[in-house]
């Protein structure tokens, strides 16, 4: 038996699909009232275990007689409102994971992290991988501390004797729920309203390509190493006309001056804390996005076998379900 945690969110589902394709039997943790649309028909096929990871009794319970699990929830969340969430979801959720991991003689679990786990220097420069210490930064985010901090979890779990794998997915692109993450950005770009592209850049990942590293770290991963997932470098302009494109929609005209980048996502702060809505920029992600930071994912392609299909690709598989 296998269980997915996260498992009806973007990554989590289509992992359990490929997990599935393999004739495995798969149990999945979630609310009560969790949104099934990502998992599709998968949903009937899966055991279902009600419960959050914030409930330990509930982790423990899910866990029992689980041979292999994929740690996967986690909370993406950049306003200053959501601290809290991610402190409860991505540290004390991996940390009752860990701990009923330990308890249930799990024989692996494989923990989704974050490129953003590893780091960023407040000058971007050179190519991040899984060797980078972490170092006090502006660049990283509250959700970024999160993740560490995370990972922390799972470490102190292997030192324990549990036999655990990290996984650190750059930023991850494929079709996805309407409104949410990186497909709200491509539907945005679709639709021409993004004018501007921010000046920085990123590594990127299939989708797909996440959850076959995940089942090819728990198949060949070493225990307590990390492996970052990251098919290509590119900067923001180049991603988004490649979407654009792809849409058959009119890509961004300029590159935003960082100074405006920080400006507006100052401006969507104070604007969400009058509404209570979810900021769509920060401060801190504004920051981000003006630096162009690079990781190198060539040690899963390397140690794991996993092949990465090209960003171009991604951006069409994104426009044929945008439609």
């Amino acid at each position: 038996m296998i269980l997915v945690t996260g498992a009806t969110g973007f990554v989590g589902s289509a992992l359990v699909r490929q997990v599935l394709a393999e004739g495995a039997p798969v149990r999945i943790l979630r609310r009560a009232t969790s949104d099934l649309a990502h998992l599709g028909e998968a949903a009937g096929r899966v055991e279902h275990a009600i419960g959050d990871v914030t409930d330990a009794d509930s982790v423990y319970r899910a866990m029992d007689g689980v041979r292999t699990v994929y740690h996967v929830a986690a909370v993406v969340a950049f306003g200053r409102g959501a601290r809290q969430r991610l402190r409860d979801v991505n540290v004390r959720g991996t940390a009752h994971v860990v701990n009923a991991a330990l308890a249930e003689g799990v024989e692996r679990l494989v923990h989704t992290s974050s490129i953003a786990a590893l780091g960023r220097p407040e000058r971007a420069g050179g190519v991040i991988d899984e060797t980078a210490v972490w170092t006090p930064s502006k660049a990283n985010t509250a959700y970024a501390v999160s993740k560490r901090d995370a990972e922390f979890e799972v470490l102190r779990g292997v030192a324990e004797g549990l036999d655990a794998v990290l996984v650190n997915p750059a930023l991850i692109f494929g079709p996805g729920r309407p409104g949410e993450g990186t497909f709200a950005l491509a539907e945005r770009v679709a639709a021409g309203r993004v004018p501007l592209a921010p000046p920085g850049g990123t590594a990127v990942v299939d989708v797909e390509d996440v959850a076959a590293g995940l089942r090819l770290a728990c198949a060949h991963g070493e225990t307590g190493a990390r492996y970052v997932l990251a098919a290509e470098n590119r900067l923001w302009a180049d991603l988004l006309q490649t979407l654009a494109e792809a849409a058959g929609a009119a890509p961004p005209r300029r590159t935003a001056p960082a100074w405006l980048l920080r400006t507006a996502g100052a401006l969507a702060e104070v604007s969400a804390a009058l509404t209570g809505a979810e900021p769509g920029l920060t401060r801190e992600t504004a920051r981000t996005a003006a630096a162009a930071h690079r990781y190198d994912g060539s040690k899963a392609r390397r140690d794991l076998g996993l092949t990465y299909r090209p960003f171009d690709e991604t951006a069409r598989r994104i426009a044929d379900a945008l439609g």
